[in-house]
Parts: structure tokens; sequence; C-alpha cells
């Protein structure tokens, strides 16, 4: 048997090494475009899951769990909370899954697939509700965050038109009020990651922000909003259900509230920052 010449052997490791460059970058982009067709599709879910809970509910979506405090004595948090820290009031859940559990039993319809994983504790944190505790913690009643933002009945702080967003209260919601109930997470000096874009979605050159007991994991790149922001495509899910893909260069910058009414925002570096909406989800 004639064996290989070291030319023959280069010539082989070439073709090879030519055909990779080629395939690699080929299946990279099918396997974002697998991931974006996920995401809508579990964006799709969660839609479908707040209008059956609303048919069964007069109307009416349920009450959003990003807040901190109780009583009369609250203000709003990251649009990312799944389960928050405490009940608002007795009668409020301070999760979400103790509204939506009977029509979303899968957690990992609740999660980004971009994401660079899901946390540990996704499914665990949303069959446990309210009674969720974090077995990693010494404190009782931990709070938890996931790599989509919800925003049914949230209130946060527009800065470019010095106004307030108010979420969707259900799904005849009109007027004041957005159609806006879900999106990707995309973000600006999250204080995981100061003075850097982060999102569930892979931005190029970004680094993984990894978990935390209470909070998932996302990707994240330095830059500056006042300058282009990174490419990436985003998703946003609207009270009639349809799902849209946009992209950083058309989003409006929200900011979370430091008090129940919407004013003023957490000042710069406090308050996780910048999350970015769709322009099209600001009523005009």
């Amino acid at each position: 048997m004639k064996a290989f010449t070291l030319v023959e052997m280069l010539v082989v490791i070439s073709i090879i090494s030519l055909l990779l460059a080629i395939l690699v970058p080929a299946v990279n982009s099918v396997k974002r475009k697998a991931y974006s067709l996920l995401s809508m599709r579990n964006q799709r879910e969660v839609a479908m899951a707040l209008d059956f809970f609303a048919a069964d509910h007069r109307d009416r979506y349920p009450d959003s769990v990003a807040t901190v405090g109780f009583g009369d004595k609250w203000n709003w948090h990251e649009p990312t909370k799944m389960t928050g820290n405490r009940k608002r009031t007795p009668q409020v859940h301070r999760s979400m899954s103790a509204y939506l559990h009977d029509y979303i039993q899968d957690a990992a319809t609740l999660h980004c697939p971009g994401a660079p994983q899901k946390h540990k504790y996704l499914q665990e944190a949303w069959d446990a509700g309210d009674d969720w505790d974090n077995p990693d913690t010494a404190v009782t009643g931990d709070p938890f965050g996931g790599t989509y933002c919800f925003y049914w009945n949230y209130i946060g702080y527009l800065s470019e038109t010095d106004s307030l967003f108010r979420g969707p209260s259900g799904p005849a919601s009109m007027g004041r009020y957005s159609r806006l109930l879900l999106t990707d997470y995309f973000g600006y000096d999250h204080w995981r990651s100061p003075r850097a874009f982060g999102s569930c979605e892979k931005l190029s050159g970004a680094e993984i922000v990894p978990e935390t007991q209470l909070l998932s994991a996302y990707w994240s790149v330095p830059g500056d909003p006042a300058r282009r922001p990174p490419k990436v495509k985003l998703h946003a899910a609207y009270t009639d259900g349809h799902v849209e893909t946009y992209t950083p260069d058309e989003a409006v910058p929200l900011r979370v509230s430091i008090t129940a009414e919407g004013v003023p925002p957490y000042p710069d570096g406090t308050g996780g920052g910048i999350f970015y909406i769709p322009r099209n989800a600001v009523p005009e």
C-alpha cells in the first residue's frame, strides 16, 4: 500500500481546514436562527398563557412581581424578576408562577434560549411559586431573576420623553397603556456589568456574566449608549399574541422607577441600569 507523502498530507489538511472555515460559520448561523425561532415560540406561548389567564380573571393580567417592599412602602424593580423578595400585600403574589403555573408548567418557556445557560434552579423556582427558597442561601424567601423582561402591569420611566411607561393590564389595554408583554433582555449598565451592554441574546465579542444565587446568566460587552449599540436581533411579544423582531436602533431606554408612582427613576449605576424596549411599544 502506497503511503501518503508529506505534500499529499498537507494538501488534505488544507482542504479540511478550508471546509471547516466554510462550514463552521454556516453551522453557527443555523444555530442562531434556531435559537431565534425557539425564543419567538417561547414568547408567543407566554402571551397565550397570559390571555388564557385574563379570560379566567375578568380580562385582567396578573400583577407585576418586579417590586421591592410591602404595604404602602414599595417601589419597582428589574423587569426580569420572576419571583419577588416578598409579597407586596397578602393578596398580591410574589411569584409569576403563583399566577401562571396552571398555564405554563415547563419553566424553559420563560427562558431565552440565546442566553449562556439556564439557571440551575429555574424549574425548581417556578414549581415552588411563592414558597421559593434557594437552598444555597442562608436567608429565606429568595427572589429569582430570569432572562426575559416582563412588562404586564409594570410601570417604568422613559427618559427620552420624560414620561411613564405603563404595561398592559389586560388584552384590551388601550390608550395610555402599552401593548408590550415581554422582550428579550437587552440593557446597559447593570450593576453586574457596569458601563456595558447586556443581553440574553449573544452579542459580538461578548463575555458571560455568570449566574448568581438569585439571578440568571447573560452576555455582556463594554460599550457606550451615546454611540452605536451592538448589532443583535431581539424579540418582543404583544397582547394580540404576535411576536416581532427588532434591533437596538429601534428601541428606547426604560429606567426602573424608585417609587410606586413611577417617578423619579433610580440614579445611574443603580436599580439595574437601562432596559431597552421597542419604540413601537410606547403609546403616542
